[in-house]
């Protein structure tokens, strides 16, 4: 697996609206994320910026505005993210996870018949 850009959870905010929406220009990133955020414009410019350095965003020049697409696939920075997790927090160890959301009854019903379907459809398939 590639290594992604660290996005920190701010950027990742202007990345869920790109991933949505792309191709998408400045303004338009800036009108969703006013809703949805207490940021001034020059902030969310700095964070679009950033992503680009990082290399998460590419941007072409359309005219006076810059349409920006994603260089990085969500599902695949998802994936990365949810192995992170696993290995800083469980060792690695997905069984520890599940296990602790057990024990702290953390699992809605609704939850764990999820769990149980998921499963169960996994194994139909063969597993891993």
């Amino acid at each position: 697996m590639k290594r992604l850009p660290q996005i920190s959870e701010a950027e990742f905010e202007v990345m869920k609206v790109v991933w949505k929406l792309a191709p998408i220009n400045t303004n338009e990133i800036t009108e969703r994320l006013e809703r949805s955020t207490s940021w001034s414009p020059k902030t969310i410019q700095t964070l679009i910026k950033r992503l680009v350095n990082k290399g998460a965003l590419a941007y072409e020049k359309q005219g006076r505005v810059f349409v920006y697409t994603p260089l990085v696939g969500e599902r695949e920075y998802l994936d990365q993210q949810s192995s992170s997790f696993l290995d800083r927090f469980y060792h690695g160890d997905l069984t520890a996870m599940v296990s602790s959301f057990l024990e702290e009854d953390r699992l809605s019903e609704k939850e764990l018949q999820e769990l149980r379907d998921l499963l169960s459809h996994s194994a139909k398939k063969g597993g891993r």
